[in-house]
């Protein structure tokens, strides 16, 4: 069997803001939590992807601010632009919008980006190969 990615691992500053902020913006919920004598580890999942993908949430991190030239991130695929632009739209009033909307060539699509609590970049697209409008981006 070859290798299959199950899940990542965030350490968090703050476990109560990060999970506000992925349930919020990416609609995860906690499937899972375990306590040890220090800390409770939180897992998060899209309903009913508890057993393909999860977001596991560490508490007592650095926080990771990335370089202006660093663009690294999660994605997370929307059903429609007006999605993405939703998005940016509760981001911005919220002051965590990291890049505004914008179209690129296939396979980018049209995204934005986010900030989570840790400075972590989450991009919210529509019409890459994976997701809905892949079909329309090609």
């Amino acid at each position: 069997m070859s290798a299959q990615l199950t899940h990542i691992a965030l350490h968090v500053g703050d476990l109560g803001a990060s999970m506000a902020f992925y349930r919020e913006y990416c609609g995860l919920q906690v499937c899972h939590q375990r306590r040890d004598e220090h800390k409770t580890i939180v897992w998060m999942a899209e309903p009913g992807r508890e057993t393909e993908f999860i977001l596991v949430l560490i508490p007592g991190g650095p926080g990771r601010p990335q370089a202006e030239n660093d663009f690294s991130h999660q994605g997370y695929a929307l059903a429609s632009k007006q999605a993405v632009d939703d998005i940016a739209r509760r981001a911005a009033d919220s002051g965590c919008l990291l890049w505004p909307p914008r179209q690129e060539a296939y396979p980018v699509g049209y995204y934005c980006g986010l900030r989570d609590p840790d400075g972590n970049a989450v991009e919210f697209s529509y019409g890459q190969p994976l997701g809905p409008g892949a079909e329309d981006a090609v």
